[in-house]
This record gives C-alpha cells, sequence and structure tokens, in this order.
C-alpha cells in the first residue's frame, strides 16, 4: 500500500532555494529567541556552557582530519566521528554567540576536508557492502553529511562566495554523489542506513540550494536495484524483494507501522530517529508546504511515544533483535526526539520529565521549548502504559505486546523478523522487575566501537549464537532454529496476535500464534500479569502450547539473571563439560546439570541483586531439566557466561505451563533475608487440547486459584463449557480467572 498523498508525490519546488541561513535547524528567529532567552532556562543554559567547553577545547585541540585507515574504535575513525559533532555543535556556538571562531574553526575545518576529499579512494577496510570515503562504510559518511550540513548552514552566509563554490563543488557535491548514485545498493533501500542516507543527500541538498539532490532523498534514485534480497557483511537486506520505491517516504511507508513501531527494533529505531527527525525539521523550515510531521497521521511523533514505551522502568531499550544493552533514552538521538516531539507534537508535558531526566535538550528551537516549559513547571511524570504495538506497514504484520503493572515489565514478541537485524525468536519474552531483569534477552554479539572485539562490528557469535532460537526465551523443536535459520523465508511471514487485553489491571493477558516457523506444526504463547491478593508482586503465568506430530523434540530455555539458590529437583552436575550440540546455537551451550524431573512438579529459586524469584512448571512423564551456561566453542570469549534453564520434553501436542514470581528481598547491610520462599503450593493442568488450555495453581496460605483460556475463539461473548472429570467449566469471554475454594 502507497502511503503518499498528492502533495507529497510532487513537491513543488521554488526556482532556487531562499538563501536565507541559517534555515535548516536554526532559524534566524530561533536563534533571536536563543539570544534573548540565555540566563532564562536553566536545562538550556547547562547545555550551552557544556557544549562550550567540548567545542573550545576541540578548537583549541587544533584540527585533524587524518587519511582515513581505522574501522569503527580506531583512530581515524573516532577523530573523524569527533569532527562532524564538534562542527555541529560549533555551528550552533557562532549563531548564539556570534563569536567568530567558531565560524573560522567550521571553515578550516571544511577546507581540510575538500583539500584532502578528491584524493580519496574508497576507505581501505574492505568488509563493508557500501565502502565509504572517510569512514569504513557509508553509514557512517552520512552521519558525517547529516551534521556536518547542519553545520554549514549556520556558516553559509558567513562564508565569501569563493569559499562556498569550493566547498560545494569539491566537498559536499561529491561527497553527495558517491552516497547516493555512486551506491545505490547503500542509498536506494528501505532500512535504517538509508534513511542516513537519504536525510545526509537531502539536507546537504537543503542548504545548498541543489533541488536534484532533495528530490534524490526524498524519493530515491532512478536506478534499477536487482529485486531479490542481498546481504551486507552484517546481515542487513539491500533490497527487500518486490520492493520499487526507494527515498525517504518509502522509508517513513514501509519500515513503520501506523503504531509508530519500527520493524527493526526499538535499538535501530533509536539510531534512525535522529535522521528521520532532523531532516523532517529541515524539511519543516524549508519546505513547510510539504508538512512532513502531519504525514501518516503524525507518524514521527507516534513514533517517539512508542520508542519511549520500548523502555524498562529506567528508560532502557528492550534488547530485542541486534540491540547492545544499556542503550536508553538518554542518547544523543532521542534528546533530540524528545524535545522534538514536545515542540511539535502537542506539548505533553508527560514529555518534560524524560527531557529532565535526560539532563539536557538539543540547542535549537524545540530544546529552548521544552527547557523554559520546564523551569515554569509544567513538567508531569511520564505515565508508561501497557500496549500492543503492531508491526508492518498497514499494522496487520504481527506485534510486540508490552504488559506493566507496577515495577513489572513483561514483553512478548511475535512481530516481523526485523530484516537482517532480526532474530529467530517468535513467541520468545522478557521480563523485569523494574529496571533489574529477571529474564532476558541476549542482544546482539557486538562490543559497539570497541576495537578489541573484531574493529568494533557484529562477532561471528551473533549470527552462530545470538541469532539463533535457542538463544532466547521461546519454544526449539528438534533443535533446530525457527525458520531454519533462514532470513528471507523469516522475512515473508510475521506471528499472529491472537489476544491481547489490558484494561483490567488485576488481570493483563497477551498471547500470539506463530504458524510458520516449523513445517506442519503450530504455536501460541497466552502470558497473563495477575494482581493475587496473597502474593506481594504481580504473578506471572505463562501457557505455551504447540500442536505437533508424536515423537517431536522440545526445548523450552529460560535466561535467568542471577544465582541459582534452590530447586526441588535433584540436579546431576556434570563435571566433564561438553558442548550440547553441532549448530543452531547449542554449540556455545555448556550442559552444567540436568535432573530426570519428578513429583507433582517443578520449582526453582533464583536471587538477583535484591529479590528473589522463583519458576514453577508442570512437566509429563520423561521431561528433563537442563541446567546451561553460554560460553563453549568460543575461544575469544566473545560471549556473556549468562546461566539458564531448558526443560526439554518429547511428545505430540503439549502445553508448557509455568509461573513465574517474584517475592522477598535481601538486605545485605543487615543480612537478612525476607520472604525467600516461594508462595506457591501446587500448579497443574486440568485440561489441554486445541481449543482450550486450563490450570489451578494453590497457595501456601491455603488459596486456590483457576485460570482458564480459549485457544481458538477469541469473542469477549462466547460461551465455553470443558469438561473435566467428572464436572465442567464454563465461562463467557476468552478467559476465566477466579479463585475457587479452599
Amino acid at each position: 500500500m502507497r502511503f503518499i498523498t498528492t502533495i507529497s508525490l510532487v513537491v513543488v519546488f521554488m526556482s532556487s532555494y531562499a538563501q536565507n541561513h541559517p534555515n535548516l535547524i536554526l532559524t534566524k528567529k530561533g536563534v533571536q529567541s536563543m539570544r534573548a532567552e540565555l540566563g532564562r532556562a536553566p536545562l538550556f543554559d547547562e547545555t550551552f556552557q557544556t557544549v562550550k567547553v567540548q567545542v573550545d577545547d576541540e578548537i583549541e585541540q587544533g584540527i585533524d582530519v587524518p587519511v582515513p585507515k581505522d574501522m569503527a574504535g580506531g583512530y581515524t575513525h573516532e577523530r573523524h566521528k569527533a569532527n562532524f559533532f564538534a562542527m555541529q555543535k560549533a555551528g550552533v556556538l557562532f549563531q548564539i554567540t556570534q563569536d567568530v571562531k567558531y565560524a573560522e574553526y567550521i571553515r578550516d575545518m571544511l577546507l581540510a576536508y575538500a583539500e584532502i576529499y578528491p584524493t580519496l579512494g574508497k576507505h581501505p577496510e574492505e568488509r563493508s557492502y557500501a565502502r565509504g570515503k572517510f569512514f569504513w562504510q557509508c553509514l557512517n559518511d552520512a552521519n558525517w553529511l547529516v551534521y556536518t550540513s547542519q553545520a554549514y548552514d549556520c556558516i553559509y552566509d558567513w562564508l565569501d562566495k569563493k569559499t562556498v563554490k569550493r566547498l560545494n563543488e569539491d566537498l559536499f557535491r561529491p561527497y553527495a554523489e558517491y552516497i547516493s548514485i555512486e551506491n545505490p545498493q547503500f542509498f536506494n533501500r528501505i532500512h535504517n542506513h538509508s534513511t542516513w542516507g537519504n536525510a545526509a543527500v537531502g539536507m546537504i541538498g537543503l542548504v545548498m540550494g541543489d533541488e536534484e539532490l532533495v528530490k534524490w532523498a526524498l524519493y530515491g534514485l532512478d536506478v534499477k536495484v536487482p529485486g531479490d534480497i542481498v546481504r551486507d557483511n552484517d546481515g542487513g537486506a539491500i533490497r527487500l524483494e518486490g520492493q520499487d520505491e526507494a527515498g525517504f517516504f518509502a522509508q517513513l511507508n514501509h519500515a513503520f507501522s501506523p503504531d509508530g513501531y519500527y520493524t527493526e527494533g526499538p535499538y535501530y529505531q533509536r539510531y534512525a530517529m535522529y535522521p528521520f527527525l532532523i531532516f523532517a525539521q529541515g524539511l519543516t523550515n524549508m519546505e513547510p508546504e510539504l508538512e512532513i510531521l502531519k504525514y501518516r497521521n503524525g507518524l514521527l511523533i507516534k513514533a517517539v511515544d512508542a520508542l519511549i514505551n520500548q523502555t524498562n522502568t529506567a528508560g532502557e531499550f528492550f534488547p530485542i533483535n541486534d540491540a547492545q544493552k544499556g542503550m536508553s533514552l538518554s542518547s544523543r538521538e532521542l534528546v533530540n526526539a524528545v524535545s522534538m516531539a514536545y515542540f511539535y507534537g502537542g506539548n505533553d508535558p508527560q514529555l518534560l520529565s524524560i527531557i529532565k531526566n535526560q539532563g539536557r535538550v538539543p540547542l535549537n528551537d524545540s530544546g529552548l521549548g521544552a527547557a523554559k516549559a520546564i523551569a515554569e513547571g509544567k513538567a508531569k511524570p511520564y505515565q508508561y502504559k501497557s500496549m500492543e504495538l503492531t508491526d508492518g506497514a498497514n499494522g496487520d504484520e504481527g506485534a510486540i505486546g508490552i504488559i506493566r503493572n507496577g515495577d513489572i515489565t513483561l514483553m512478548m514478541k511475535y512481530a516481523k523478523h526485523g530484516m537482517g537485524h532480526g532474530h529467530f525468536d517468535r513467541l520468545g519474552f522478557l521480563l523485569y522487575n523494574g529496571a533489574d531483569e529477571v529474564i532476558q534477552d541476549y542482544g546482539s554479539a557486538r562490543w559497539v566501537n570497541i576495537d578489541h572485539k573484531d574493529g568494533g562490528g557484529y562477532l561471528k557469535e551473533n549470527s552462530s549464537w545470538a541469532k539463533e532460537t535457542i538463544a532466547h526465551n521461546t519454544l526449539v523443536i528438534d533443535k533446530d532454529s525457527h525458520f531454519d535459520g533462514n532470513v528471507k523465508d523469516a522475512d515473508k511471514t510475521s506471528g499472529t496476535p491472537y489476544y491481547f487485553n489490558a484494561e483490567n489491571s488485576q488481570v493483563q493477558i497477551v498471547s500470539a500464534k506463530e504458524l510458520n516457523a516449523y513445517p506442519d506444526i503450530s504455536m501460541q504463547r497466552t502470558m497473563a500479569v495477575l494482581d493475587i491478593d496473597e502474593l506481594e508482586n504481580p504473578l506471572i503465568v505463562d501457557l505455551f502450547s504447540a500442536q505437533a506430530p508424536t515423537g517431536t523434540r522440545y526445548d523450552l530455555p529460560m535466561y535467568y539473571m542471577g544465582e541459582l539458590m534452590s530447586s526441588n529437583q535433584k540436579f546431576q552436575t556434570n563435571n566433564e563439560l561438553a558442548p550440547m550440540g553441532k549448530e543452531s546455537g547449542y554449540q556455545h551451550l555448556w550442559l552444567e546439570g540436568q535432573a530426570d524431573l519428578n513429583g507433582e512438579m517443578f520449582s526453582m529459586t533464583w536471587f538477583n541483586k535484591k529479590n528473589f524469584y522463583t519458576v514453577t512448571s508442570t512437566f509429563q512423564e520423561g521431561d528433563k531439566a537442563l541446567l546451561t551456561r553460554i560460553g563453549a566453542n568460543d575461544p575469544n570469549f566473545n560471549l556473556r557466561r549468562d546461566p539458564g534453564l531448558i526443560q526439554r520434553r518429547t511428545g505430540g501436542n503439549t502445553l508448557f505451563a509455568s509461573l513465574y514470581e517474584t517475592h522477598g528481598m535481601y538486605s545485605y547491610s543487615d543480612e537478612i533475608p525476607i520472604n525467600s520462599f516461594t508462595s506457591i503450593s501446587g500448579l497443574k493442568v486440568l485440561h489441554q487440547s486445541d481449543k482450550y488450555v486450563i490450570i489451578q495453581f494453590g497457595l501456601k496460605t491455603g488459596e486456590k486459584y483457576q485460570f482458564a483460556f480459549s485457544l481458538v475463539n477469541d469473542s469477549e461473548v462466547a460461551k465455553h463449557t470443558v469438561q473435566i472429570d467428572n464436572s465442567s467449566m464454563t465461562w463467557t469471554g476468552v478467559y476465566d480467572f477466579k479463585k475457587i475454594d479452599k
């Protein structure tokens, strides 16, 4: 489906852009306001002083434009990166202070780049599918141009015409052509890389008044790129099969769902939001008739809210897909994004509390507006919400479900694969207690910008471990990853949302199906967050059903964070460790211990930071519990040595039923544990079929609870009757949860 509106299809370009600078991100009117308001908005003033110290230090160190040779993390890479940050900041300082030393610094730096640029071939490091000039990949070159175009706009009218001509002809136009027409495989794709490329070419085109560059940026090149999927070194899709659009509008049309969810996941959405929003801001100033911030019902502003809600209570993004843990709302991209969302999106006072926590604002109109509002006491706490964020351009290709109750945050993933940055983890989940991971997603195997670890790029273990299904908290069948680890196949389908209900704070439920990960096998996971009076924290119910042939081998892993305290099973430890397999991620797992499950249920308690956690599960005859640890076949110690638990079963149609309980605490200073043992006294499956699942669990205080769920009818008015032994259970709606007689 195409989302481009009539006004978007044909931009009515002016005969030449008004050469009235700055007019890209800063405006003359905005600069006057910033000068007038200095000293009146503390957060803006603090940011201004911090930036001034940073840039003054760079000026004192002198200009260094080295011949490129390093990958990310190496000196030349980091120097060119520092240069574009410093130039962008110096441009703002020049406009606010009118001190020519900042303009001279930018001019001299740009002339040094103009001098070296014609002498450079492609970057000597050959690992990228699109090698850059100043950097090892065009992506970083596009970063350079996005930031540097802002600096150039700030000094454009100050420069003499001869210098402008030289920079335009010897540096900026050739550089924009290199990023675009000389690397169409980079520029003409639906991917965060191309978003940076489109923004870079479009922004420098706006500054120079180059209409052709702006048209390329908005609509893509008139260059034919093979329609089949082509992979780069990190697995990214250069071209989606059958895709016939490119450019900034194509990115907006295809990379986001109507809810603002970005198909590559929150880590890469965070990264892409800067070029999306900064280019949109430039278009708002210089091409206001496009109304770009209203496009697709205000998609870009909506995307900021969606991104904020994909975090734990510390503001750290859910580490799904190729994500580095610890990335948060404090990132420079979100500092710009949240202030823009406040300024252009209706002045939501809840956003101001996030901006306060970020501790800085962008030095532009939106940053000043947010800082003034904070100074006036308008900030209100941000209310994180339970929500289902759909995936796909039309919102009909899976989703992620987020449930929040107090400090408990549960996220289940049943979205699209996420292209080359996706992982094989349909129906996987992660669980937080406040800012602490309880059950984790591994994230990516990468040390970003750390040269020790393969130049800061993705490690080979990212494919052999982090992307494989066994690395996630979801069902693995016959020791094989979903879609047999084939990205092209995984990209063709998505998970199927079945039921999401967060309207009742006492019972919040997310349920989804996966019908394509394995041939002739259907899977459905239903997770509920329950408020129970007798428990100190919400209880998580996890029901994972599978319809599969007899003899199917199931592994259901759970990667808990912390130290094992106890179990009701006797584990046999393995003194001679061996990898658990040869492929599909199993080659990276040590089997540390195992138990043949017996008794009425399985229970295991672990401790992490200050709280105790217990998983309680049902099992069938022949089930095993396996204690694992990551790190086998890892000679360079690239992987974290995290523990895991796998419940293994062989059978046909089946149900895995578990409860996750957060309880108690431990005082390190007093050395006193409180409520360190589980409150669950029993768990059993009363009924399981391809239509219904019903479980019952008891508490040590004597109460019993029953949870029933329909797997085939999501109507809130449907009536259900299930025979259980010699009695029947009847309820109306998708689920039923109740306390039963002791």
